[in-house]
């Protein structure tokens, strides 16, 4: 099924750009986040799709993190790459910009962190191929994903750990702007 056992960076690497309308935009007149968000995950699969040579689905976004608010009238560009790949599961690192394109100002938006899964016809997790690293920024990259993986894991083990029906944990929602009436 895989042509080639191991992809660079740049073979599956997708750019998009998209003009934001009026219709993409929120009650404030901002673009809408879901919006963003819709066009993140096309990105995505794109992305992992390119890498892989087959179908793929979003098994988590892992972050997404809005740095500034996006006009009506600016460019959004995104640019795509594989920053991880494990036995079927890839991570779509995700950069947004906007740019004015009366003035050319160009400003950081968006990061994002999407773990796509390759699937074969039947739905079935399919190996994918490896990732050549030829840049510091492409081990880089790697090595966070690998990173926000073992925090996930560990976060998540811990909070299936906790019992939140425990009067122990009582104190810390005490501490927050709430009113416990019993």
């Amino acid at each position: 099924m895989m042509q080639n056992k191991y992809k660079t960076v740049e073979e599956s690497q997708v750019r998009i750009s998209e003009l934001m309308l009026p219709s993409h935009s929120n009650f404030n007149g901002k673009i809408h986040g879901g919006y963003i968000l819709s066009l993140l995950d096309q990105i995505a699969f794109a992305c992992a799709s390119k890498h892989s040579g087959v179908y793929c689905v979003t098994a988590s976004v892992d972050t997404v993190d809005f740095l500034k608010p996006i006009e009506i009238g600016e460019l959004v560009t995104m640019k795509a790459s594989v920053n991880y790949v494990g036995r079927s599961s890839m991570v779509i690192g995700i950069r947004v910009e906007a740019e004015n394109i009366q003035t050319g100002a160009v400003k950081h938006c968006n990061s994002s962190h999407i773990t796509m899964v390759a699937k074969d016809e039947k739905g079935k997790a399919v190996q994918v191929p490896g990732l050549i690293l030829k840049t510091d920024n492409d081990i880089r990259r790697f090595a966070q994903s690998i990173k926000r993986k073992e925090i996930k894991i560990k976060d998540n083990e811990e909070f299936q750990a906790t019992d939140f029906n425990s009067e122990e944990y009582l104190h810390i929602v005490e501490k927050y702007k709430v009113k416990i009436e019993r």
